[in-house]
């Protein structure tokens, strides 16, 4: 790992978590059982129709937290850096497409966005999603990651501020999603290995809600070397049923991303085949830990393949908000990154002056 940059993980973490999500996507909702029984072990995209918003999609199209991941990398973009929550509020506002919620997104972004246009306070909007311990924002909010590289306490700032939007302020979902985001900026740092960005994870963590649990898993499953014995140990701990978005609580999906990545020793392809052969909400899954694998080891280890389909699949989807390339994206949020760093440096010596 000495021999990867720091833009190798930007396109990394990126790469991961759309790629992991498109593969998902597929499978989203099965148990692993019916995984199994059609595929062996799920390694390629097909064309498939999403359950929740049936249209047939071309392999390798991604889905709802995709849709919100590319609407925070324009944001920051056209800020060149750190967003707050008002920014991104503006975002949607200018670029959402207007049959993504409930096309691609989920049905209840459109109601959020309607609070948008009605100049809600950016920071009020999440109050008013019924959803507060759900993934939404935990599985997405890789860019805040990814901007705040090396800076951990920025990247918990960022989420609890940016994620107002989708959930209420200090709520579980948005304790949850401090852990995908401080993963993914510890993982950027010179010299990061998988302990040092678990290390980062238990130094952040809520220790009333998130903290004990993710500890617990980590220390159950540690002597597992595979998914399918990964996946049967969980298949006992989770199995909630019977509730709207039933697979896809944060405290559920961030731990098992956590704990894929634990395993895989943070090779991206192998957190997303293992993420996508998991069963329930395998994309938001595959999000978290190949979205944390990539930003500690890049995308090396991922199949050209598998980069140019998502990139041709995502050229033809008529519902996404943005048609950016993986690479493009990364781009993005790498030069947003510098730009940031650059204004950083000039302000301390200006300020140094002084002195």
């Amino acid at each position: 790992m000495s021999n990867i940059t720091l833009y190798d993980k930007f396109f990394g973490c990126i790469a991961g978590a759309h790629i992991g999500s498109a593969m998902g996507a597929q499978v989203e909702g099965w148990p692993y059982s019916k995984i199994e029984e059609k595929y062996g072990t799920l390694d390629h995209y097909e064309s498939y129709m999403h359950y929740k918003n049936g249209w047939q999609r071309e392999p390798g199209t991604t889905e709802d937290g995709i849709e919100r991941q590319k609407l925070m990398i324009t944001a920051i973009m056209e800020k060149q850096g750190r967003i707050t929550a008002e920014d991104l509020k503006n975002t949607w506002i200018k670029h959402m497409n207007p049959e993504a919620p409930g096309g691609i997104s989920e049905p209840f972004e459109g109601i959020l966005l309607a609070m948008a246009k009605a100049d809600l306070p950016a920071r009020d909007i999440g109050k008013y999603c019924d959803y507060a311990g759900l993934v939404s924002f935990g599985r997405s909010c890789h860019p805040i990651g990814l901007i705040n590289a090396g800076n951990v306490q920025g990247a918990v700032d960022d989420v609890y501020e940016v994620g107002q939007l989708y959930q209420t302020s200090n709520s579980r979902g948005l304790k949850w999603a401090c852990v995908t985001a401080v993963a993914i900026a510890a993982a950027t740092k010179p010299g990061a290995t998988v302990d040092s960005v678990i290390g980062e994870i238990y130094n952040i963590a809520d220790t009333q809600w998130v903290l004990p649990e993710i500890e617990r898993e980590l220390k159950n499953t540690k002597g597992i070397s595979d998914f399918k014995g990964l996946r049967e140990y969980f298949d006992g701990v989770y199995s909630n049923r019977g509730l709207p978005y039933q697979f896809s609580y944060a405290n559920e999906i961030i731990t098992k991303g956590v704990c894929i990545f634990q395993m895989v020793k943070g090779v991206t392809k192998d957190a997303v085949i293992a993420a996508v052969n998991m069963g329930r909400d395998t994309d938001c899954a595959a999000a978290v830990a190949a979205g944390i694998s990539g930003a500690l080891t890049g995308a090396s280890s991922l199949p050209d393949e598998w980069i140019t389909q998502l990139d041709y699949a995502t050229s033809v989807n008529p519902k996404t908000c943005t048609k950016r390339t993986l690479k493009e994206h990364a781009n993005g949020l790498y030069g947003a990154f510098k730009s940031s760093l650059q204004n950083i440096n000039i302000n301390l010596s200006e300020m140094s002056k002084e002195g």
